[in-house]
């Protein structure tokens, strides 16, 4: 039976996410956008505008039924090429058919010297569940909106995003600071924790009882406060990207959330309940949410 993941009986996620583009076009401007294709036994494929000709938001709106159509059956690129234009060529090599892919972009471009976001993942080590990532966005939320040492040196709104699995809390810059803002202020070293603004808010929030730690290594029953993805060439995940347990499974999506969302009980029950099918219903009000 058809599905938004399943338009013409094979997988093909171009049919979702060509749906969801539209509403990502200000979040993602000026962004290259990425895909990790997820491969059974094998590593996943990162397929990224440094790699590739830049993909865009736009671009990707533009997947219509008959390129959909044209990808089932088991065709492949290599039969399918003299049919195509140059545009679904590129997102082809971008979004392999029959195949689930996250939705990624660079973060502050895939090149450059100036950040116009900052990102932090609240990653969770083995054993934690999300409840506790949630308690812990909230709590790092708190420790960043009250810290005056960073409103003295940013102005900025923030942007709070569920990933499927966990949260994300962002730092939307109103006016760009030179990439080496990340290096000075937020990178997180393990032999001077204190040194970084990373690890202020890791320690305060510890103190509040959540076993908690900075940097990007994953630590068995910890969360992890990681700023690593902010720099330009590294990338986050997007809004409304599909998220995977493994290369068959999809296991949630990426939700826009408001600051007060945080704070809701009922929050995750709510989350989990979204479908790639659900999201499109209500894409609308979700993307009211993007800043």
């Amino acid at each position: 039976m058809a599905d938004i993941l399943h338009p013409f009986g094979d997988l093909d996620v171009l049919s979702y996410y060509s749906k969801v583009a539209p509403r990502l076009t200000k979040f993602l401007k000026g962004r290259e956008i990425a895909a990790k294709v997820l491969i059974p036994n094998f590593r996943p494929l990162l397929n990224r505008g440094s790699q590739l000709p830049m993909l865009t938001p736009e671009e990707l709106s533009k997947v219509d039924d008959s390129f959909l159509k044209m990808r089932s059956g088991g065709t492949k690129l290599e039969a399918a090429r003299e049919k195509l234009t140059p545009l679904q060529e590129k997102i082809w090599k971008y979004f392999p058919p029959r195949k689930l892919a996250d939705l990624f972009y660079a973060t502050n471009g895939e090149k450059g010297k100036k950040l116009g976001r900052i990102f932090f993942d609240i990653d969770r080590g083995e054993g934690v569940n999300a409840e506790d990532a949630q308690k812990a966005a909230a709590l790092l939320l708190e420790e960043m909106r009250k810290d005056e040492e960073l409103n003295s040196l940013l102005d900025f709104k923030f942007f709070i995003m569920y990933t499927g699995n966990s949260f994300h809390i962002y730092l939307m810059l109103k006016k760009e600071v030179d990439a080496s803002f990340y290096e000075e202020h937020l990178a997180y070293s393990k032999n001077s924790p204190l040194a970084s603004l990373t690890g202020k808010w890791v320690e305060n929030v510890k103190k509040k009882g959540m076993k908690i730690s900075g940097g990007h290594e994953k630590l068995k029953g910890s969360i992890i406060l990681d700023p690593s993805q902010t720099p330009p060439g590294k990338l986050a995940r997007s809004p409304f990207s599909l998220h995977m347990s493994d290369p068959k499974t999809v296991d949630g999506v990426a939700i826009p959330l408001s600051e007060e969302m945080l704070g809701d009980e009922n929050l995750l029950k709510r989350l989990r309940a979204y479908t790639p099918e659900k999201v499109v219903e209500e894409l609308d009000s979700l993307a009211k949410l993007l800043p």
